[in-house]
């Protein structure tokens, strides 16, 4: 699965909620398996949506046909926009979906990873992260990413922005010394988007 992370800043954001539930068009198109998104909580304007396809080749097709078309809808209501793709490594908890109508908040973080710790950085996120979110009560479901250039992408689904701060609160700091992350990771930036289910295509 293929996973494309989009932030912008937002300038009209009464079109740009208008243009974004034009997306629902994706619906029809071969290999779409979903799309999600909301405002950053932390950041004053700040959009993220996640867009999931079953493969690059149904992405790539849909880029050359359709993308436009849709896109025109948003044309001028924000500034700043990053797009990037990740293939999906694996999941965190199982059974990872790309559905948003059973959580409120996802957290976004984005990895660049020192080239010489790609595979422990990989190894600790499937045996230090993993388990300790999955064994925390309010993450729904999550997948870690992985793009050229040694780039991560751990995103995880919550019931609540409560729950996943108890999450912060209790686990982050001792689970960051387990798994020697300040030796692996090169930089790290992250979010927690509040969803919006007027996005979820």
């Amino acid at each position: 699965m293929l996973v494309k992370w989009i932030r912008c800043s937002v300038v009209d954001r009464r079109g740009f909620e208008r243009g974004q539930r034009k997306w629902a068009g994706l619906l029809g198109e071969p290999g779409f398996r979903g799309q999600g998104g909301g405002w950053s909580r932390g950041r004053q304007g700040v959009a993220h949506v996640f867009t999931f396809w079953e493969s690059r080749a149904f992405y790539d097709s849909f880029m050359a046909r359709s993308h436009d078309r849709l896109a025109a809808g948003q044309s001028g209501t924000y500034k700043d926009l990053r797009a990037k793709l990740f293939d999906h490594r694996f999941d965190v908890k199982t059974g990872f979906e790309p559905r948003f109508t059973d959580v409120d908040v996802v957290r976004v973080a984005h990895c660049r990873v020192r080239e010489p710790r790609v595979e422990h950085f990989a190894m600790m996120q499937e045996k230090v992260w993993n388990p300790a979110m999955a064994g925390s009560p309010g993450m729904v479901r999550g997948l870690f990413g992985e793009a050229p250039g040694h780039e991560f992408l751990v995103l995880s689904m919550w019931l609540s922005a409560a729950e996943h701060g108890k999450y912060r609160a209790e686990r982050v700091e001792r689970l960051a010394l387990r798994a020697q992350t300040e030796a692996d990771v090169a930089a790290l930036a992250g979010d927690i988007v509040e969803l919006e289910p007027s996005w979820t295509v």
